[in-house]
């Protein structure tokens, strides 16, 4: 079940009716959980399997944890906890890419030898959810969460549906705790949760899916396009990764607003960083501050001198590009932001701040758009490919009217106009909390808004194939 599906939109309206007709907080709880292990197996019901073995591992070792004083046994179920949901996310998501390598070695030496490969699917939201978990067991071995003891409040901690397949990844010092309070229902809030759910239908219906087109066809035949045209493949795929996830985000914590419960913010405007060391204070918070707390700092963060610090980047960065997917394209992705945040450590940040905010903002828009090239490209040869193709032509460098042979110039004056329309949302985005401004409106103004938003998504929304959020596939 997507979002953007109509399973969806009547899944949400029962939940939500029934979730405020219960009285008692316990009984919301169970209907909660029922109404995620459903919605997760929408997709494929045998893959619920997973999380219901991640939720009682974690469960019984957070108890563990808490219930002795004596340390050699608080860190042997904490690496049970460790072993167990990392080593299913392994083998779900990196044994082949292991295996292909290892095997790639092994044929130089003895081709007889084959190393058997699973052929299992990957299954939806693994990685955001084995994190959310692990941050539990994590947090109570540190004395930072006190132990759940409601084995149905803590399973819907680890499987909330709003944010069980692609985030924000939560702490459960922020989840849990409002797992147990009644959320009574609120008119104000309601209407803010729906509007963010609005916005973000709209940033992946009618913004990221519109920009598909263009990105897909850079990326799926990376050898044709060349200049203008390549480099604006590129921008529209800046811009799709951005409205998808981010589309998702704002789905994601409006649904859990109606309900009552408030999820961390995801986004803040990134592409208005003029850095990249700020960037990443914008993209993907949740990610980030989760591999901030519990594998920068632990590895000595910038507490140890300047070559540890250095080497702590590139072990986050690395580590960052592999959770993304295993492929070395996402290797050099992670990798490449890493070389520029050490970069500007070196020094190029004091120069930057010198600059104008418009070309701080520039650098960082470009550094960002080059390294999603590795991100989105199937290979590394199609990488470089794009890349080189920036700078040649085939006669006519500015000619974007090329797409024209796939989608027609109107369709492309459309799409450019909707570029500028999310570059201003964008831009409020990073000044302030975009639904807090919308509401702010005067009347006259406010209105004018939610039309143009419902009625956009029908009539500019892009459909036909099921298209699913980018950020499923991790």
């Amino acid at each position: 079940m997507f979002f953007n599906s109509y399973e969806y939109l009547f899944f949400f309206p029962i939940v939500t009716l029934c979730y405020f007709a219960l009285p008692w907080v316990k009984a919301r709880v169970v209907l909660l959980l029922i109404a995620s292990y459903f919605f997760y197996m929408c997709w494929n019901p045998v893959f619920i399997v997973l999380i219901i073995i991640s939720t009682v591992v974690d469960y019984f070792a957070g108890r563990a944890i808490s219930n002795t004083t004596e340390e050699s046994r608080k860190k042997l179920f904490l690496w049970l906890s460790l072993i167990v949901n990392l080593g299913i996310l392994f083998y779900f998501k990196y044994y082949n890419f292991l295996r292909d390598n290892l095997q790639y070695v092994i044929d130089q030496i003895s081709p007889s030898l084959v190393i058997p490969e699973h052929s299992w699917l990957l299954p939806v939201g693994i990685s955001f959810y084995t994190f959310q978990t692990l941050s539990y067991t994590i947090d109570v071995y540190r004395g930072k969460q006190k132990v759940e003891n409601n084995f149905f409040v803590f399973a819907l901690y680890v499987s909330f549906f709003p944010q069980l397949v692609a985030g924000p990844i939560e702490r459960s010092t922020n989840l849990l705790p409002q797992f147990l309070e009644k959320h009574n229902f609120d008119y104000n809030r309601v209407r803010s949760g729906l509007l963010l759910i609005l916005i973000g239908l709209f940033k992946k219906i009618v913004i990221a899916d519109r920009f598909a087109l263009y990105a897909d066809q850079i990326f799926d035949s990376p050898g044709e396009y060349k200049g203008m045209a390549a480099i604006m493949g590129t921008i529209f795929f800046s811009f799709q990764i951005y409205c998808d996830f981010s589309g998702y985000t704002d789905i994601a914590i409006g649904s859990a607003r109606v309900l009552g419960y408030r999820l961390m913010e995801n986004f803040k405007g990134p592409y208005f960083s003029k850095s990249i060391k700020e960037f990443w204070r914008r993209w993907h918070i949740s990610l980030s501050t989760w591999f901030r707390d519990y594998l920068y700092i632990p590895l000595g963060g910038n507490r140890l001198g300047t070559n540890k610090l250095y080497r702590n980047l590139v072990i986050v960065f690395l580590v960052t590009g592999l959770w993304h997917g295993a492929n070395w394209t996402f290797v050099v992705w992670g990798m490449f932001h890493g070389l520029f945040l050490i970069i500007e450590r070196l020094g190029w940040l004091n120069i930057l701040e010198k600059l104008p905010s418009v070309f701080q903002v520039v650098y960082s828009f470009m550094v960002v758009s080059v390294a999603w090239v590795f991100f989105r490209a199937d290979t590394i040869t199609d990488a470089s490919t794009i890349l080189q193709n920036f700078f040649l032509s085939d006669g006519a460098y500015f000619n974007i009217n090329i797409y024209k042979s796939t989608v027609d110039i109107a369709e492309l004056q459309i799409s450019l106009a909707l570029l500028l329309v999310i570059i201003i949302l964008h831009y409020i985005e990073y000044k302030k909390d975009l639904i807090t401004y919308i509401l702010s409106l005067p009347l006259l103004l406010r209105w004018p808004i939610y039309i143009l938003l419902i009625y956009s998504i029908p009539l500019l929304g892009q459909y036909g194939e099921s298209k699913p959020f980018i950020y499923f596939q991790f």
